[in-house]
């Protein structure tokens, strides 16, 4: 089965347990901090006369700020929006250097099985999709303007813990793999095929209402 496919079979069989729950709905937002390690694996290819080993293209790994909107259809059962600002990444390529940067909003949307709760302490599992839109590039090497796809569709798969501090506030810690990847050109030819897969290790609080 394609790896793309088993985040909305995810999403399906959850929607339609969550459809028949009659527990009382809930609503939670998650403020978090996020480091984004990206995989940069990518094919290797040939430019300017020299030949690029395979994973030479590298795309800076940061902090960034996580904004959550979670709601609960029953206590084991919760989609999940994951949002941020748009977020600008330094391009490099090995051999040459600095090849510009690229601007991305990667929204995430998923759904999230909670496993019952042992000591203040509720493991959980997600699994979803998400939709990177590169908003800005500004790429080039020896002059040559380089362009990306304006997005990328992907499966997006996590697991995490959070901790009861009371009622209402939890702290949260979760690591999530995304599948991204976008093709490389100059002048409209396909140079290699960047395959980023980012990891997002994230901790934060989060407040239900």
């Amino acid at each position: 089965m394609n790896i793309k496919l088993i985040p909305l079979l995810i999403l399906t069989v959850a929607a339609s347990i969550a459809s028949k729950a009659a527990e009382p709905k809930t609503w939670e937002v998650k403020l978090r901090a996020a480091y984004l390690q990206t995989v940069d694996h990518s094919d290797a290819f040939s430019a300017l006369g020299i030949d690029f080993a395979r994973d030479s293209v590298v795309v800076e790994d940061k902090l960034i700020p996580e904004i959550d909107i979670a709601y609960a259809f029953t206590k084991n059962i919760v989609a999940e929006l994951v949002l941020t600002i748009p977020q600008t990444h330094d391009v490099s390529l090995n051999g040459v250097g600095s090849l510009g940067t690229l601007e991305h909003l990667p929204p995430t949307l998923s759904l999230v099985y909670e496993f019952d709760k042992f000591a203040g302490l509720t493991p959980y599992i997600s699994g979803g999709l998400n939709f990177t839109w590169i908003t800005d590039k500004d790429l080039s090497v020896a002059g040559v303007e380089l362009d990306l796809e304006d997005y990328s569709l992907g499966a997006a798969i996590g697991t995490g813990v959070t901790y009861d501090l009371n009622e209402k506030w939890k702290l949260d810690a979760s690591v999530k793999w995304i599948d991204l990847e976008s093709d490389v050109t100059a002048g409209g030819v396909v140079l290699t095929n960047a395959q980023l897969d980012p990891f997002l290790f994230s901790f934060g609080a989060n407040f239900s209402f």
